[in-house]
């Protein structure tokens, strides 16, 4: 199994100063995207979300939404320590486990929406990703991807359409920008897959 590209990069000290930036200038990112995502959360829902880092937009969302479950999944046993200790307040509705991409520790069709913010392109095997996160979600559930307008957004697409995943709705990129002006626009990519009431009809 291939792992994270740049793994050391979010160990020790480097995770104490990313969680701090998180918990504090970055934090208005995290809120915008978790309002970003309300439309797309089910009432009830168990939201993943990928690359969680210090878990703060799983807080954000355990703020906003109350009525839902999160599980957070992160390559770094540093951050995902530190997820834990920034989640602790939320109890036991938000869980995070160390886990990669490529190999998600969750069972099949487990959850209604995954949310990967700014970490796609870390991932070592972006096509690798693509059945696994379509493995976990349920039918009918989406996949929404933030990322900077160099990610593999294409690779993403292609591996969806080559191996006949997500065919639910089309998948869709847009541009959007959490928040704060000077903060560059992130590309938005949405795969979903197919509600599997579609073929009872």
């Amino acid at each position: 199994m291939k792992l994270h590209r740049h793994t050391e990069t979010f160990d020790g000290p480097a995770t104490r100063r990313y969680s701090t930036l998180a918990r504090g200038p970055l934090r208005w990112v995290y809120r915008g995207l978790a309002r970003d995502l309300q439309p797309a959360v089910p009432r009830g829902a168990t939201v993943l979300d990928v690359g969680t880092g210090p878990g703060i937009l799983l807080a954000e969302l355990a703020r906003q939404r109350p009525d839902i479950e999160l599980i957070g999944v992160d390559i770094s046993a540093d951050m995902v320590a530190a997820a834990r200790a920034n989640l602790a307040r939320y109890g036991s509705r938000v869980t995070v486990h160390v886990g990669d991409v490529a190999r998600l520790p969750l069972a099949d069709s487990s959850v209604d929406l995954i949310v990967s913010s700014l970490s796609s392109h870390h991932w070592a095997d972006p096509a690798a990703a693509v059945p696994e996160l379509a493995r976990v979600l349920r039918p009918g559930g989406q996949a929404y991807i933030y990322d900077f307008r160099s990610a593999p957004f294409d690779t993403l697409v292609s591996v969806a359409r080559e191996r006949s995943l997500f065919t639910g709705r089309p998948s869709h990129r847009s541009s959007v920008r959490p928040g704060w002006l000077p903060w560059p626009r992130l590309t938005r990519l949405v795969l979903s897959t197919e509600d599997g009431r579609a073929g009872n009809r």
